[in-house]
């Protein structure tokens, strides 16, 4: 079985390697891909430590952990990456995560902005 996050290895050689050792990620994708199957998973610690310190939000951990183990997550598409390589220091990636809720697919559309933070990739928020 593929990752959840679409790529073709399983989830132990994909985002669990990433979600045990957060240097592992070395794009700003394959950060975005880890906090995708972090939500699949609800692993709210990892959504945390990925999220960069200005805009990390531990008061919101319950409640993100909470919505995101009541809906099912369908599937993840990466439509675009800005930069975000390992010798950058910022960088976008545009995606679609599709999920089911209340008996509809739905789909968040995002262009989440990444940067480094002590030369490890984290997720900003939105992109302007």
């Amino acid at each position: 079985m593929s990752c959840y996050c679409g790529q073709i290895n399983t989830y132990e050689n994909c985002c669990e390697r990433i979600h045990k050792n957060i240097a592992i990620a070395k794009t700003a994708e394959k950060l975005m891909r880890s906090r995708y199957s972090a939500f699949v998973l609800a692993k709210g610690d990892y959504l945390m430590e990925s999220h960069h310190s200005k805009t990390r939000k531990p008061k919101e951990k319950k409640a993100i952990v909470d919505w995101a183990k009541s809906v099912q997550w369908i599937k993840l598409e990466v439509l675009e990456t800005t930069k975000g390589l390992e010798e950058d220091s910022e960088g976008t990636v545009t995606f679609n995560a599709y999920f089911f809720e209340n008996g509809n697919v739905e789909v968040i559309h995002e262009k989440s902005a990444f940067v480094k933070e002590n030369n490890l990739w984290k997720y900003l928020g939105l992109s302007k």
